[in-house]
C-alpha cells in the first residue's frame, strides 16, 4: 500500500502524461489535417510547359502579365484591412439559410440545336447547357476555398448538388488557379466521375498534372487560342486579374472565355478588374446570348482585379450580351462588403441601363430565353 504523500506525485506523473499524450495526438490530427496542403499548392513551371509560357505575348520576365500593367492590391495609408477583416461592421455572412434549389428538369420541348440552359451552383461554379453539350465552370465543392481543410473561408451554403450527381460533361473550364476556383478534392472527384478534358490557361496544366490528371485530358490554352470539343468552339480570352496559390504570384495564366455552339453564344469572365478589352472580346466573338460575369468580393482596395457591380454591368454592355447572370458571390466570404451588397447594386444599376438579369438560388437552372424574373429572394436571408 503506498504512503498517502505519495499520490499526489503520482497524479501529477500521470496528468503529464496524459498531458502529454493529447499534444502528440493533437500534433498527429493537425498532421493528418495539413497532410494535402503541400499537394493542393500544385505545381510549377518545367520543361516543355515552360517554353511554351515563354513564347506567350503574355509572359515576361518570369511571370504572366496584365495587357495595362493593373496592380492586384493598393496601399492606403491609415487603412488595416486585418482589423476591418476582424471588427468591420459590414454584415458579411447571410442571417438565414441560403435556399437551394435541385436542379429542375430541362424543358422537354427544346429544341437541342437552341438549347442554353445555366445552372448556378454557387460563387463561380456553373454548368453551361448548350447545343446538348455540358461545359462546367469552375468547379468547387469543398468546404473551404483554401490549401487546408482547417483554415480559410469556409461555404455559407452547401452545393446544392453532390459532385457524383452532375451530368456527363463534354468539357471542364477552369479560369484560374486561386483555390475559389481551382480545388483539388474536386478535381479528384472529377477524374473519378467524369472523362471531359479540362481547359485551362497557360501553366494551369502543372497543378492538374501533379495530381494525377492525364496529359490527354489537359488543354492548355493561351488568350485568343481555342479548343474544339464535342461540337463546341472554347476559346481562352483576356482578362485583368493574377494567378498563385502561395507566395509565389503570376506563374501561371488566367482567362475570361467564350463557349460557342453553332448557333449560341456564352461569355464568362472568371475573375476580373473592368478593362477596355471587353468591347474588343465582344467585337470579335459577340453578341452573347447570355453572359456570366463576376459581380462580388470588390474592394478599392484591388479595384483592378475585381469589378463593382456597376462596371460589371458595362463590362456587359460592352460584350453585347443578351442575359446578365452574376456570378463570384453569396457562397464564400472573401472581402469587406455586406453579404447581398453585390446583387443589390447589380438589380439597381441594371433597371437604371435597361439590362436584363436572372439572378438563380444557387442549383436554379435558367433558361436563358425564358428565365424567372428577378424576385430579390437574397433580401430575405440577407
Amino acid at each position: 500500500m503506498r504512503a498517502p504523500q505519495e499520490q499526489p506525485e503520482l497524479d501529477r506523473a500521470l496528468g503529464r502524461r496524459l498531458g502529454g499524450l493529447a499534444g502528440v495526438a493533437a500534433l498527429g490530427g493537425l498532421a493528418w489535417a495539413a497532410r494535402d496542403v503541400p499537394l493542393a499548392l500544385g505545381g510549377r513551371l518545367a520543361g516543355a510547359r515552360a517554353r511554351r509560357a515563354a513564347r506567350s505575348p503574355q509572359f515576361r520576365d518570369g511571370r504572366f502579365h496584365n495587357p495595362t500593367g493593373a496592380r492586384s492590391t493598393i496601399a492606403e495609408p491609415g487603412r488595416n484591412l486585418l482589423w476591418e477583416l476582424l471588427f468591420g461592421k459590414q454584415k458579411r455572412r447571410p442571417s438565414a439559410a441560403v435556399p437551394l434549389v435541385r436542379p429542375a428538369d430541362a424543358p422537354a420541348d427544346t429544341d437541342a440545336g437552341r438549347e442554353l440552359n445555366i445552372v448556378w451552383y454557387g460563387h463561380a461554379s456553373a454548368l453551361v447547357e448548350i447545343e446538348g453539350r455540358r461545359v462546367l465552370l469552375d468547379p468547387v465543392w469543398s468546404e473551404r476555398c483554401s490549401p487546408s481543410a482547417l483554415v480559410g473561408p469556409r461555404r455559407l451554403h452547401q452545393p446544392p448538388v453532390r459532385l457524383d450527381e452532375l451530368p456527363p460533361l463534354d468539357a471542364i473550364v477552369i479560369s484560374h488557379d486561386h483555390y475559389d476556383h481551382l480545388d483539388l478534392p474536386t478535381v479528384r472527384g472529377l477524374l473519378a466521375t467524369q472523362s471531359a478534358p479540362f481547359l485551362v490557361p497557360l501553366g494551369v496544366g502543372a497543378h492538374l498534372d501533379r495530381w494525377g490528371v492525364p496529359e490527354e485530358r489537359i488543354v492548355e490554352l493561351d488568350w485568343s487560342e481555342t479548343h474544339h470539343v464535342a461540337g463546341l468552339e472554347i476559346t481562352a480570352t483576356a482578362a485583368q486579374h493574377f494567378s498563385g496559390r502561395g507566395l509565389r504570384r503570376d506563374g501561371t495564366l488566367w482567362s475570361s472565355w467564350v463557349i460557342a455552339g453553332a448557333q449560341r453564344r456564352v461569355f464568362y469572365t472568371g475573375d476580373s478588374g473592368y478593362f477596355a478589352g471587353y468591347a474588343a472580346i465582344g467585337a470579335q466573338h459577340g453578341p452573347f446570348d447570355v453572359t456570366l460575369v463576376q459581380i462580388g468580393a470588390y474592394d478599392r482596395a484591388w479595384p483592378s482585379i475585381h469589378m463593382y457591380p456597376e462596371e460589371a454591368v458595362t463590362a456587359h454592355l460592352d460584350l453585347r450580351g443578351g442575359l446578365f447572370i452574376p456570378v463570384h458571390w453569396a457562397t464564400f466570404n472573401l472581402a469587406l462588403h455586406d453579404w447581398g451588397e453585390p446583387v443589390d447594386r447589380l438589380w439597381a444599376e441594371a433597371k437604371a441601363r435597361d439590362v436584363r438579369i436572372a439572378v438563380p438560388r444557387p442549383g436554379e437552372r435558367v433558361v436563358v430565353d425564358d428565365p424567372p424574373p428577378v424576385d430579390g429572394w437574397w433580401q430575405a436571408v440577407a
